[in-house]
């Protein structure tokens, strides 16, 4: 059992992430130990959690992990801590696994985040409304109750005091001052990552002092206890039968690529991979000279576009992972690792660096098409995730597109996407690259799976 709450928007862009950012920051100032998760397979949003609370953020989607899934994930987050934080994704009721879906799941009450810059009374009717609406139910599941507001972008005591006096039936936490001084930059996918300090410790301390002076922090964390989930999680158990069916013991070594150009990682993921028998070794083809002593390579996704020059630079690291692909070893690569196996890169400004070019193609940066959406694949015969008909669930999140095909045409897939059957999973050697960050959760064995593919090859 454990007390929580979902910070809700009234649409994307009203506040929900500085919101968020603020409270953990004043519950941590106050000594509580918060966990912090994210609504939806959004990685960035979840990486500036972990950097202001210092526990790893974690993605709970519907559709990728299923509600079994996400209840597990929650519950066994939540075991040690004292309140759990759930920042949701979009409008509160927008999409089909959305925040107020979540919220109704977990049985956690919604803090609802509310843009009030040129707005007075009428800040009463879209409350009202949002109040109104929690109590439908959506796809069966328990309806999602929505236990205060807090308004952002308010410009004096006076503005607030029509807000709040023109809301009914239901609590007024409080607000934040428009002019509060606290900005995360975006670019094409998001905000800034936390990789790159967007922002410094000065201003999440004053976002904190800000919060704790104009929300009542107290009355929000006072709701009544909550819990959701087993007492054991599903996927750790799997992992145990598995590993005892399987006869793993040593240890593999995985090479995770983790630094400013490669960030995007489910912590489920690894976590998973760890609990089947892999320790992880961090590294950066950013930085470093080349791949550490390792069994299998990780490289997942991000910027690599923006520090596309940095990357192309880093010979020795090329060369090291041109080596590692001839020497057989197998790696996995995900939408931002895939484009630095490729043979190079073409920024927004068409210019070109060079890659790994382990695979056949180039990528080209395409402001106007943007991919994305949820993705179900199907492998085609056994690889690294798992075995011929596996079924695993993921996300498409790029502005990217594979370019100069030329000998790529017939480069051998090893996933089918359902449901318009077209082919992905680009394979050659012992080398898997995908544009789909593939969840674990959707398939429990899966780092079982991966595991015993490398240990094949050792």
């Amino acid at each position: 059992m454990v007390r929580g709450i979902v910070i809700a928007g009234t649409h994307s862009g009203c506040g929900k992430t500085t919101v968020t950012l603020g409270l953990l920051s004043a519950l941590k100032k106050m000594g509580l130990k918060i966990q912090p998760f994210k609504a939806g397979p959004d990685f960035i949003d979840a990486g500036l959690h972990t950097f202001v609370s210092g526990l790893p953020s974690r993605n709970l989607d519907l559709w990728m992990c299923g509600e079994q899934g996400v209840k597990e994930c929650f519950s066994q987050h939540t075991a040690d801590v004292d309140i759990a934080v759930v920042e949701g994704v979009m409008g509160m009721y927008d999409g089909d696994y959305n925040t107020a879906d979540l919220a109704g799941l977990l049985c956690l009450p919604v803090v609802l985040v509310v843009d009030a810059y040129g707005m007075a009374e009428s800040a009463g009717a879209i409350v009202e409304g949002f109040a109104e609406y929690s109590r439908r139910k959506t796809r069966g599941l328990k309806k999602a109750k929505i236990a205060g507001v807090i308004f952002n972008r308010v410009s004096s005591g006076p503005h607030f005091n029509m807000l709040k006096n023109a809301v009914r039936d239901v609590p007024v936490f409080g607000y934040l001052p428009k002019n509060n001084d606290f900005e995360i930059q975006e670019r094409h996918l998001g905000l800034i990552t936390a990789q790159e300090n967007p922002v410094t410790q000065q201003a999440i301390d004053k976002l904190a002092k800000i919060v704790l002076e104009h929300i009542d922090v107290n009355a929000i964390i006072q709701n009544p206890v909550v819990g959701a989930g087993l007492s054991r999680p599903y996927s750790k158990h799997k992992i145990e039968i598995a590993l005892s069916n399987s006869g793993i013991k040593q240890k593999i070594r995985i090479a995770l690529a983790y630094d400013k150009a490669f960030c995007f990682y489910y912590e489920d993921n690894l976590d998973m991979l760890r609990e089947a028998g892999a320790e992880i070794i961090k590294f950066s083809p950013w930085s470093d000279e080349q791949v550490p002593d390792a069994d299998v390579l990780y490289i997942g996704g991000g910027y690599p576009e923006i520090h596309a020059h940095a990357l192309s630079e880093n010979e020795s690291m090329l060369e090291s992972i041109r080596a590692w692909v001839d020497a057989d070893k197998p790696v996995y690569a995900e939408c931002g690792g895939m484009m630095y196996l490729s043979k190079g890169i073409y920024d927004f400004d068409n210019r070109f660096y060079r890659m790994a070019g382990v695979l056949p193609f180039e990528t080209k940066m395409e402001r106007s098409r943007l991919h994305l959406g949820y993705r179900e694949i199907i492998l085609k015969e056994d690889c690294i995730l798992g075995k011929k008909g596996d079924r695993l669930k993921g996300q498409e999140f790029h502005y990217s597109e594979r370019t100069n095909i030329g000998q790529a045409a017939s480069l051998k897939t090893c996933y089918r996407l359902e449901p318009d059957g077209a082919e992905e999973g680009y394979c050659i050697k012992r080398v898997l690259a995908s544009y789909i960050h593939v969840h674990f959760c959707s398939h429990p064995d899966t780092a079982v799976l991966f595991i015993n593919f490398v240990k094949r090859g050792i």
